[in-house]
């Protein structure tokens, strides 16, 4: 008996997959459950169909992701942060930070898409931004001490 799945179903295939399988357990277990329908030819029609939809929304959303990495990929911004004499962080720069400063520049990303890696120290890190399964950008930035940037604004009033 073939079925198509309407979910993923553990050893036995994945959404939308056309799979054969017992009588019995297509019957009595698959499709009163919801996870298959038979597979007729009406069936394989209209999942043909919603696959090519599918493929064309997903290429959008694709292709909108890519662009927003190439814009992600010519930024750069600094965080300010309170540090010790040695140039350690109180604490560390998250993602939540990242974010904040990415929302300042007028990139609005969730910050659970953002991954930093272990920022306890001034300086230049990166921060890795996955915008789709596919596709994932490194964003530079810069962490400086909290009365650095204010010393450096001094420096150039001085100066003029």
């Amino acid at each position: 008996m073939e079925i198509i799945l309407k979910e993923d179903v553990i050893g036995l295939g994945y959404k939308n997959d056309i799979v054969n399988v017992k009588a019995g357990y297509g019957r009595n277990y698959l499709i009163p459950t919801g996870k298959g329908v038979i597979a007729s030819e009406s069936a394989k029609k209209v999942l043909a169909e919603n696959l090519r939809q599918q493929a064309v929304k997903l290429a959008k959303i694709k292709a909108d992701a890519q662009a927003l990495a190439d814009k992600l990929a010519q930024v750069t911004f600094a965080i300010t942060a309170k540090t010790a004499a040695n140039g350690a962080i109180y604490g560390s720069v998250n993602s939540s930070q990242v974010a904040e400063q990415l929302k300042a520049l007028g990139f609005e990303i969730d910050r659970k898409l953002i991954s930093v890696k272990d920022v306890k120290t001034v300086g230049e890190h990166v921060a890795t931004v996955k915008l789709h399964k596919e596709i994932s950008v490194s964003v530079p930035f810069t962490v400086v001490a909290e009365g650095e940037t204010a010393e450096a604004a001094e420096a150039t009033e001085t100066a003029e």
